[in-house]
């Protein structure tokens, strides 16, 4: 798939994500005692994430830059502008994932004075920077610090040596669960892309030689949501982007992404029989695919004079192939 292709993509998802805003809205159940984040706060703090992203890799005529910055604006609105996140903290003082999202709006230049100021606080105990965390999210808490100008609490180098990743695994032990812990450690490393050069040369290295077989397989196992996730890691690496591997998982990733735009998480779209569509079905792809198309198209345009690379061959596809099962994304 061609350069016009990928934004074509990327536009038409992105579409649907404003046709289904709605679904990104929090409720009551935001700041209830027992309300469910990961139905409330992670899909809008994924929403904004992604939503600056785009606009940080597209120029301000671009489509999708303006798309982009609706969506974004829509999300800050969601959370009083902030205010929300005060009350976060009051009510959870020790929780991270509000810092998780509230770096997303930080990063995009959407800041609350008073929030930062408690989350500093916070930050400085014991408590919190001893907390027990997945190796990955503890990058995530680490890169969220960051964003949001708050010293980070330790190194994030010492935090990659604990990761599936960061241990260099014998490529033959990928599966599902460990494939969206490595993409979510390269994107808190790089910042969502922005710094290819966070990723250490011996990671980027071994991801340059096995992410092409990987990808391969989460393709041909129509593992949608996954794909796309490694799609924006190898236009995330540093150096320019291997553009033969890119070419043919576009195009594969295109025979998933129905007439409206949304890309499901799993299963054949529109390619064969149908797969279970709703807004929890494919939010989250359908943004990952908006994500990587902006990244990709950034990637390319750096590269610009550079031909298509030469294909090459793809060690232990057969033995690297994603299983179902395991955990979902991260947070």
């Amino acid at each position: 798939m061609t350069a016009p292709g990928i934004r074509a993509l990327g536009e038409s998802a992105l579409a649907w994500v404003s046709a289904h805003r709605d679904g990104f809205a929090l409720d009551d159940s935001a700041l209830a005692e027992h309300g469910d984040v990961n139905a409330s706060w992670k899909p809008l703090g994924e929403l904004a994430q992604v939503c600056g992203c785009v606009r940080r890799h597209t120029e301000p005529q671009d489509p999708l830059h303006r798309a982009a910055g609706d969506l974004l604006s829509f999300a800050w609105e969601e959370t009083g502008r902030g205010a929300l996140f005060l009350e976060l903290q009051r009510l959870e003082p020790f929780a991270t994932y509000p810092l998780e999202v509230y770096a997303a709006f930080a990063a995009a230049g959407l800041r609350h004075a008073g929030y930062e100021r408690a989350a500093a606080t916070v930050a400085r105990t014991r408590g919190w920077q001893v907390t027990e965390q997945e190796p990955n999210r503890r990058l995530s808490v680490l890169n969220s610090e960051r964003r949001s100008g708050i010293p980070e609490h330790t190194e994030m180098s010492w935090a990659l040596r604990s990761t599936w990743l960061g241990g260099l695994p014998e490529p033959w032990t990928f599966e599902r669960a460990a494939g969206y812990t490595l993409t979510h450690v390269v994107f808190h490393l790089t910042d969502w892309g922005a710094h290819p050069q966070g990723v250490p040369p011996q990671v980027a290295a071994y991801l340059r030689h096995w992410l092409p077989p990987w990808l391969d397989t989460c393709l041909e196992d129509e593992q949608w949501d996954l794909s796309c996730e490694l799609l924006a890691v190898a236009a995330g690496l540093p150096g320019p982007p291997e553009r033969a591997v890119l070419q043919d998982a576009w195009a594969r990733l295109a025979t998933a992404q129905d007439d409206s735009g949304a890309v499901p998480e799993v299963g054949p779209g529109r390619s064969g029989r149908a797969a279970a569509q709703g807004f929890t079905g494919c939010y989250h792809s359908t943004l990952m695919a908006a994500f990587a198309a902006a990244l990709t198209l950034d990637r390319l345009r750096e590269d610009g004079g550079a031909g298509p690379a030469a294909a090459r061959p793809r060690p232990l596809a057969h033995a690297a192939r994603a299983r179902r099962g395991g955990q979902g994304a991260p947070a």
